[in-house]
C-alpha cells in the first residue's frame, strides 16, 4: 500500500509539473504576442530616434549628446540609470516583476569619421577633428539603428515589465568602432569597470544591422563568427645613402618591399585555409622625404584577422619571424610591434541553440540562416568573454535589392531601409524574456 501511494504521489506530482510546465510555457507565448504587437507600434518612434542620432553623428568616446537622449529615455521608463560608464556609456536596468535571472542587451552608440554622400533628409553635415584632421563625421555602420532599436526594446519590456522573469539591463556602449591611439574605451572598458556586474549578467545578446541581408532575416553563426583584429607595426631601420649611390646604403624601402611580400606566404602557405579564414594586410608604408634620397628607415602597419586564437597566435609569430629574419638578411633590423585590438565574437554553441527557436518565431520560417564567417571584427567579444553571448544579424537591405549594389559598411554611401528596425526591435525584446523563462524552467 505505502508503495502504491508514493507512486500515486509522484505520478500526480508529475502530472502537476507538467500542467505547469504548459502553463507557463502559454504565458510565454502570450507575452511573445504582446511583445510583438507593441514593437510594431513603436515603429514610427524607433526610426525618429534612429534619424536623429544619424543626423547628429559623434565620434567614439564623444557620444555625449546620444547618451543623454538614451539617459533620459530610461529614466522616463523607471529604469534604474547610469551614466559616464566606459566614459560615455549608459547602463539601464530594468527589474522584472518576477523573479529570475539577469540578462543583457547591448548597443554600440559611435560614429566614424567618414563624410556622408547620401541625399537624405536626415544626412549628416557634422564636422570634428579626428588624429588633427579635419573629418566629417556619419553613422556608416549603423549604430544608430542600434541605439534606436534598444531603446525600443527598453520601452517594450517596460511596459510588460510585470510579467518579466528576471532583470535585463540595457548596455549602450561608446566607442565600438574603437578609441583615440592610447586611449582606453569600449566594450573592453565596459567590462573593467564592472557592467556585467551589480547585477551580475547571465547571458548577453547584441545585433548588428547588415547592409547586404534583406529586411525581415536574421542571421547568425555559431562558435567563431567575426574575427579577432590586431594591429601591427614593422619598424624597418638601415643606412641612409644618397640615390644615385645606393651600394652605400642598407636600403629600408627594399627591405620593407620584400618583407612586404614575405608577409604574404602566412596566409598563402601556412594557414589551413579550409578550416579558418585569415587576413594579413599591410595598410601603410612610410618612409623618406625625397625622390634621390634612401632613407634611414621605414615603418609599416596594418591589420591582423583570425577566426581561431590558436591561428592567431601562430600568425604573430609568423609576422615576427618573417620581417625580422628578411631585416637581417639584407643586413637591418626590423621591430615588430603586435597590439591586440578585439578578441573572436564567438557565440556560445549552447547558448545559440537554446535561442534558435526565439529567432525563428521572431522572423518567421524561412528567415533565419545560418552563415559563413566574416572576417570584420567586433568589440562585443569582450563581453563574451566573461559570459555566453550571441551576437546576430538584422536585415538592413530593401527588399529585392540586389546585395552587389548595396552600400558597404564604413563608405560614405552607406544606407538602410528602416523597415528593418521593427524585427531588430521584437528580437532582443524576445531573446531576453525567453532566455529569462528558460532559464528559470530548467530551475524548477
Amino acid at each position: 500500500m505505502r508503495r502504491s501511494a508514493t507512486l500515486l504521489r509522484s505520478l500526480l506530482a508529475g502530472v502537476a509539473l507538467a500542467a505547469l510546465g504548459r502553463l507557463a510555457q502559454a504565458q510565454n507565448a502570450a507575452l511573445n504576442a504582446r511583445i510583438a504587437q507593441l514593437a510594431t507600434q513603436e515603429e514610427a518612434k524607433v526610426i525618429a530616434w534612429r534619424r536623429d542620432f544619424h543626423e547628429h553623428p559623434e565620434l567614439g568616446n564623444e557620444e555625449t549628446r546620444t547618451a543623454g537622449i538614451v539617459a533620459a529615455h530610461l529614466k522616463k521608463l523607471g529604469l534604474e540609470v547610469q551614466t559616464g560608464v566606459g566614459r560615455t556609456g549608459v547602463v539601464g536596468v530594468l527589474r522584472g516583476g518576477k523573479p529570475g535571472p539577469v540578462v543583457a542587451l547591448r548597443a554600440d552608440m559611435d560614429g566614424l569619421p567618414l563624410t556622408e554622400s547620401n541625399d537624405l533628409p536626415f544626412a549628416s553635415k557634422v564636422k570634428s577633428t579626428y588624429l588633427g584632421q579635419p573629418v566629417g563625421v556619419m553613422h556608416a555602420c549603423g549604430h544608430d539603428t542600434h541605439v534606436a532599436m534598444l531603446m525600443g526594446a527598453a520601452e517594450v519590456l517596460s511596459q510588460v515589465k510585470k510579467d518579466v522573469p528576471g532583470t535585463v539591463k540595457f548596455i549602450f556602449q561608446p566607442a565600438e568602432e574603437g578609441s583615440l591611439p592610447g586611449v582606453e574605451g569600449g566594450a573592453k572598458l565596459m567590462v573593467k569597470e564592472g557592467v556585467l556586474d551589480k547585477p551580475k549578467v547571465d547571458a548577453v545578446f547584441g545585433v548588428h544591422i547588415q547592409a547586404q541581408t534583406e529586411v525581415g532575416n536574421l542571421t547568425y553563426r555559431p562558435g567563431g563568427e567575426m574575427a579577432s583584429s590586431d594591429r601591427f607595426t614593422i619598424k624597418v631601420r638601415g643606412k641612409g645613402a644618397h640615390g644615385a649611390y645606393p651600394w652605400n646604403s642598407v636600403d629600408p624601402v627594399v627591405t620593407s618591399a620584400q618583407i612586404i611580400i614575405g608577409l604574404q606566404t602566412i596566409v598563402s602557405r601556412e594557414i589551413k585555409l579550409i578550416d579558418d579564414a585569415a587576413v594579413v594586410t599591410v595598410g601603410t608604408v612610410h618612409g623618406g622625404v625625397r625622390y634621390n634620397v634612401i632613407p634611414a628607415d621605414v615603418e609599416l602597419s596594418g591589420t591582423i584577422r583570425a577566426l581561431d586564437p590558436a591561428v592567431q597566435q601562430r600568425i604573430w609569430a609568423s609576422i615576427r619571424r618573417i620581417a625580422t629574419n628578411i631585416a637581417e638578411s639584407a643586413g637591418a633590423t626590423a621591430e615588430v610591434t603586435i597590439e591586440p585590438y578585439v578578441p573572436v565574437t564567438s557565440n556560445d554553441p549552447a547558448l545559440t541553440a537554446r535561442m534558435l527557436p526565439t529567432l525563428q518565431a521572431a522572423a518567421g520560417p524561412g528567415h533565419v540562416r545560418e552563415i559563413k564567417a566574416v572576417t570584420g571584427a567586433e568589440d562585443f567579444s569582450f563581453y563574451q568573454e566573461k559570459v555566453p553571448g550571441l551576437f546576430l544579424f538584422v536585415g538592413g537591405m530593401a527588399k529585392g535589392q540586389d546585395p552587389a549594389t548595396a552600400a558597404d559598411h564604413h563608405t560614405a554611401g552607406f544606407r538602410i531601409d528602416e523597415s528593418g528596425l521593427t524585427l531588430g526591435v521584437k528580437t532582443l525584446a524576445t531573446l531576453a524574456v525567453d532566455y529569462l523563462d528558460s532559464s528559470n524552467r530548467k530551475q524548477k
